[in-house]
């Protein structure tokens, strides 16, 4: 197991490593009120919250939880500000710890990495194999087993103050999840299995640090024990390639049985083998062997009917009109990682941006 790192909760609640985290979580928003509140008093709310960390008295506050229908419906919850602090507080201190142990070719949510360093990597793939298998984790986050989780943190962090830590932490966003839960039963499991303790809330810091945590022992099993060279995760979203479709139903299948020991299941419509020449699907775009890349329709869609609504509240007066260039011009980089040039004309053609008329000041 190797040496297990200790006293890490000393870290977590030190006053430079907090105050670094009330940085980073006051980035978000800084006028939303949460943080505002949290401002107001800052020197006394970051003393509290160390007393609180170190005497083990820290409890997670409430959630404001809401769906977002694009481009999936998904629960979005989100923590009060104070515990927002401490989720940086945690990931600046155990993040070190893990990365080290991470595989290359895993793009979700670190540093120096993201969705177009990972678009890169799957499109070196695409041009060198015939196929890919394609995969999808089915509700991946509502579905993160607890107990399975924290044996593998267990297994890198020795601190027991910062392991309850964590556990309360997941227990804060537990509640929110019920209703999302995807009961399984796995083999050698009976009834009782469907009340273990599930789910990372998205929305957190946390969630996205500790999902890497939870798939870090796949990406090593595909690596390490199946040999796959061509191999690119982003979050529960994962391609693997090869010359042979043959070799590639047969890794699907220890894949799948795999899983089973992080209590997760493939999505059987979404997951399946297709030639690379008719182009591989990942992360809103097309890969093409011959270098060519384009956008998904469905990403089209998106921005469109999005482009339609900031017209809309534009004209209203709803929004500024730096808020919509900002909204475009990100869009607008983001599709350049593609041919759409054309394409992007064409969309800006199809919408005209009006600008409330001021009113004149009464006299």
């Amino acid at each position: 197991m190797g040496t297990r790192a200790r006293h890490l909760i000393e870290h977590v609640a030190s006053v430079h490593n907090l105050r670094a985290a009330y940085r980073q979580a006051r980035k978000a928003g800084r006028t939303r009120p949460g943080a505002t509140t949290f401002d107001y008093d800052l020197e006394s709310n970051l003393c509290a919250l160390q007393h609180a960390l170190v005497g083990g008295l820290y409890r997670p506050g409430p959630y404001r939880s809401f769906y977002v229908h694009v481009p999936k419906t998904r629960l979005i919850s989100a923590a009060p500000f104070r515990d927002r602090v401490v989720h940086h507080a945690v990931v600046r201190v155990l993040e070190p710890l893990f990365e080290r142990r991470f595989l290359h070719d895993s793009y979700a949510c670190r540093k120096g990495k993201g969705t177009h360093a990972a678009l890169e990597r799957a499109h070196q793939f695409v041009r060198r194999h015939r196929y890919c298998l394609r995969a999808d984790v089915v509700r991946f986050f509502p579905s993160v087993d607890h107990a399975v989780l924290m044996d593998h943190v267990a297994r890198v962090v020795g601190c027991r103050a910062t392991l309850a830590l964590l556990h309360r932490i997941l227990e804060g966003g537990a509640h929110v999840l019920r209703r999302e839960a995807f009961p399984v039963l796995f083999p050698g499991d009976d009834l009782t299995a469907l009340l273990r303790a599930r789910g990372l809330p998205i929305g957190n810091l946390t969630s996205q640090f500790l999902a890497n945590v939870y798939l870090d022992p796949l990406d090593h099993f595909v690596k390490e024990v199946l040999r796959v060279r061509g191999y690119v995760r982003y979050a529960d979203d994962f391609r693997i390639f090869d010359d042979s479709k043959q070799r590639l139903h047969e890794v699907r299948r220890r894949i799948e049985r795999f899983l089973d020991r992080l209590r997760l299941v493939l999505h059987d419509r979404k997951t399946q083998i297709q030639p690379c020449a008719c182009g591989v699907p990942f992360l809103g775009f097309v890969l093409y062997p011959s270098g060519r890349r384009r956008l998904q329709r469905a990403a089209v869609r998106r921005f469109r009917k999005r482009l339609r609504r900031l017209a809309r509240d534009l004209e209203k007066g709803h929004v500024s009109q730096e808020h919509v260039s900002i909204s475009v011009r990100s869009w607008l980089a983001h599709a350049a990682h593609a041919q759409t040039r054309r394409l992007c004309r064409q969309i800006l053609s199809e919408v005209t941006f009006r600008c409330r008329p001021k009113r004149p000041p009464s006299l």
